[in-house]
């Protein structure tokens, strides 16, 4: 093995570069996974997993200044790694997959605690699009085993959920499989593995089974005959919680530890949305996705990167019953950056509860459901998603390669309107009588605008105090001087600043990504808009028309620019 000083200098390096983009938290097991790409192999787990849990102890125990101060010697480093330039995801095709004779059959497996975000989107639409690819078979599960008080189900996220893959037009197999109703298949396989001697009912504390897996020990619940083990078994269910857990026997001598008889089924006295309390054993993702993806038929599983352990946990079960494995492909990492916000759909689930997001369509939630309101196509989602594609390393993506995306559907359809933001009036002295001025919708279309002149006209009191003492023109109407009286100069498209305008008006409230009103006026024209009509308001950006409040004010959702 290579000297420890190395590997405690990467696991530094990967330990604050995690730490920095997981709000000041790093993880042993991703930065685990980097050092793979360093040089570590299986073998050099055990030495080094210990040094790897010293430096993630150090370094989340600085404060977040510490953090940012100490990164800062590697920030150009991983800047550099992560920088994928926008231009090398345009119009990208789907890579091939392998082994992909046959009828092809994929799923999406989402935990419903809570509405899809533009994160977990990318990996179950990728799932999709590649069954699209081969005309296969994509079946959606929701993964409804029970959670935790951390991470609990949210009733309304089973219906959340189809409705987005609905809008973004993906075409899944029915029925709809909850495993909330498959408890029985699963205690089957279950017994069968304890009947088989590969799965054993544990009575051991936490405490007890931590310490047994650093030192490679074996507990005394592991040693005990079948029949004693279906005793165990009948008794779960009747047991209190965390009296007992099934483990599933792997090497305790196994090179990572946390592979070490992992847990199978675990005893909840939760309540469960869908099934109550009429169940009290439940099995572990692993254990459910084991079964499920042999029974469903599952050819191809496209996962993160981040559930390797999983992927070896199903395979290993695989090989017991000796099913055919599917292909599994491990997708790097994808981070958008620019959201302003975490994605976090138990953390939006607290903050929808709270009442502090209006809903799970907030903005806030970044939410496919929200991103509908705000005036994305659901084109523009699926573009994205493709244009991403598999990528084995991590990758970061800026926020903006979706908003270009959406920019290119909508430009060409979306009409052009004027929009004042804290507004001043400008009683403009000896200016000429006009009406009406007729305006393009779009540069590219003929179809015009009536844009009415009353006599109030207002500008942004950015606009003024910019231009202070200046002459401007008016868009498409005259040109003004911005004195202390403001005063009509000529009617000439000269040259000089460009400012929006508003005679008669409509009042305006945009609602921003970050949660935040913006309130202003605009052309009274936008009267004739259709209800979720998306606009281009100039020089401001992309919205879509929501409603008319009580206080009669048109209420518009902020896409982008």
């Amino acid at each position: 093995m290579e000297k420890s000083k190395n590997w405690e200098e990467l696991s530094y390096e990967y330990g604050l570069d995690n730490a920095i983009r997981h709000e000041g938290k790093a993880n042993e097991g991703a930065v685990l996974g980097r050092l793979f790409k360093e040089g570590l192999t299986k073998e050099m787990i055990k030495d080094v997993m210990p040094i790897i849990k010293n430096v993630i102890k150090k370094v989340n125990g600085m404060k977040k200044e510490e953090q940012e101060k100490e990164y800062d010697k590697y920030r150009n480093k991983f800047e550099k790694f992560r920088e994928a330039k926008i231009e090398a995801f345009e119009n990208r095709e789907l890579p091939e997959l392998p082994n992909v004779e046959g009828k092809l059959v994929f799923r999406m497996a989402p935990y419903p605690s809570g509405a899809l975000h533009i994160g977990n989107t990318k990996t179950y639409l990728l799932n999709a699009l590649y069954a699209e690819k081969y005309k296969g078979k994509i079946i959606l599960v929701m993964d409804d085993t029970i959670g935790s008080k951390e991470k609990k189900i949210a009733k309304e996220a089973y219906k959340l959920i189809p409705e987005a893959f609905n809008w973004l037009g993906v075409k899944y197999a029915k029925p709809i499989y909850y495993k909330s109703n498959r408890l029985k298949v699963y205690y089957k396989y279950g017994e069968e593995l304890i009947k088989l001697e590969k799965a054993y009912v544990c009575s051991c504390p936490q405490e007890v089974l931590g310490k047994n897996r650093e030192q490679g020990v074996e507990c005394s619940c592991r040693q005990l005959p079948e029949k004693e083990q279906k005793i165990r078994w009948k008794k779960m269910f009747k047991a209190k919680q965390g009296d007992f857990v099934v483990r599933l026997k792997t090497n305790m001598q196994d090179s990572n530890p946390a592979f070490r008889d992992r847990v199978l089924f675990k005893i909840s006295d939760a309540e469960h949305p869908r099934v109550g309390k009429k169940y009290r054993v439940w099995p572990t993702l692993e254990m459910s996705w084991a079964v499920d993806d042999h029974l469903l038929g599952i050819t191809h599983i496209i996962r993160g990167k981040d559930l390797m352990i999983e992927t070896d946990m199903e395979k290993f079960i695989w090989n017991i019953f000796g099913w055919k494995h599917p292909e599994t492909i491990h997708a790097g990492l994808v981070r958008i950056e620019g959201l302003g916000a975490k994605l976090s759909k138990s953390k939006a689930q607290k903050e929808v509860a709270s009442g502090e997001f209006s809903g799970w369509d907030d903005p806030r939630t970044w939410s496919v459901q929200s991103l509908k309101r705000r005036g994305f196509l659901h084109e523009s989602i699926r573009e994205f998603v493709k244009d991403i594609g598999l990528n084995e390393n991590d990758i970061i993506v800026p926020v903006e390669k979706l908003y270009s995306t959406n920019r290119k559907l909508i430009d060409k359809t979306s009409k052009r309107y004027f929009f004042i933001q804290d507004p001043v009036e400008l009683e403009v002295e000896k200016k000429p009588v006009r009406l009406v001025v007729n305006v393009k919708v779009h540069p590219d279309k003929e179809e015009t605008r009536e844009i009415k002149v009353g006599n109030d006209i207002f500008i942004s009191r950015e606009d003024y105090e910019t231009n202070r003492d200046k002459e401007i023109r008016l868009m498409h109407l005259f040109n003004v001087k911005l004195g202390k009286k403001p005063e009509f100069t000529s009617e000439e498209n000269k040259d000089i600043p460009r400012v929006q305008w508003v005679s008669d008006f409509v009042k305006i409230k945009i609602l921003m990504p970050d949660g935040i009103w913006i309130e202003g006026i605009g052309e009274e024209a936008i009267k004739k808009l259709k209800k979720e009509s998306v606009i281009q308001f100039e020089r401001f950006g992309f919205a879509r028309f929501d409603r008319i409040n009580e206080a009669g004010e048109y209420e518009f959702w902020f896409a982008h620019q």
